[in-house]
């Protein structure tokens, strides 16, 4: 069994904790006219998984809010280029939970072994997307931490960039220099644009800390774009924004459950605990994968339920 522990490594979490911020703040705004505009971009990222569809479960969704249940979401950030079906670059889900005050959350390590129920055979966790998708790869977590996903939310990495442009870049404090796809990033305190961002958070394999060292880049980037997202100059740009997000979000909240939940389960976030899944890396036919044993899976089911 291993032991579970805080994580302080923030990764695709804060680009989904920015895109709640920013619907969060616009829907706040009724007074300044904006509100139908807000709720039209929400419907055009609104994109229902099957069991969405049954009225039943609907009306679960809703009793489950307004009894302040515990809700579960999955939020991922989707790698996707031209020409390629795209894989699941991060996947967080995180359980809030009203009565408690606490939210939990626990980051699945990518190249998790896990059984696929799209491909009815075991696979590395984000492959689910490629082989099912959004839909897939909730069955796949489902399946992993045997709780219920209740939402998802789901953000294109590749809109990144033009998210960093939106709010007029950003300043970094690179650590050391390097070279990506031909982009060159010096040393020290500069600003950067999108697409120069894009590739500072991507880089990994010159990283003498690998995929960590990653993930602090990227926390380093998202608290920038915060701090800017929220300022007046960029509250003012948000038909642009929310254009921004209408083109690299999706997920099957609607703007009503969105406002409901933060009003809710607000309380929630005041404690947010942060929990690292443990395993081992081991070669199965040819193939690296993550495993986390079953005593693990229990533990963390318990913990986020």
């Amino acid at each position: 069994m291993y032991k579970l522990k805080e994580k302080k490594k923030l990764n695709i979490r804060k680009i989904i904790i920015l895109v709640l911020t920013l619907f969060i703040i616009f829907a706040g705004l009724v007074s300044y006219g904006i509100y139908r505009t807000v709720a039209q971009s929400v419907d055009h990222i609104y994109k229902p998984l099957n069991k969405d569809k049954d009225n039943d479960k609907q009306q679960q969704n809703k009793t489950n809010i307004e009894n302040l249940k515990p809700l579960s979401f999955l939020l991922l950030g989707v790698d996707e280029r031209p020409n390629d079906v795209g894989r699941s670059d991060s996947m967080i889900v995180v359980t809030v939970n009203p009565k408690s005050e606490i939210s939990t959350m626990v980051s699945i390590p990518r190249d998790t072994r896990v059984y696929n129920p799209m491909k009815n055979s075991y696979s590395k966790i984000n492959a689910a997307y490629a082989y099912g998708g959004v839909e897939g790869t909730v069955q796949a977590v489902e399946q992993f931490l045997n709780i219920p996903i209740d939402y998802y939310i789901k953000v294109n990495m590749e809109g990144f960039r033009d998210i960093v442009d939106a709010v007029g870049g950003v300043t970094v404090n690179n650590k050391f220099a390097f070279t990506l796809e031909d982009v060159f990033i010096p040393e020290g305190k500069q600003q950067i644009n999108g697409h120069v961002a894009l590739k500072y958070v991507r880089m990994r394999k010159e990283d003498p800390l690998g995929d960590f060292g990653r993930q602090t880049r990227q926390r380093e980037v998202i608290s920038k774009i915060i701090e800017k997202g929220t300022e007046f100059s960029s509250l003012v740009k948000y038909p642009k924004i929310l254009k921004i997000l209408e083109k690299n979000v999706q997920t099957n909240l609607k703007l009503e459950q969105l406002i409901d939940i933060q009003k809710a389960y607000k309380s929630a976030a005041q404690i947010i605990k942060q929990i690292e899944i443990k395993g081992e890396g081991k070669t199965i036919d040819g193939i690296w994968y993550y495993i986390v044993n079953d005593d693990t899976r229990l533990e963390i089911s318990d913990e986020l339920m």
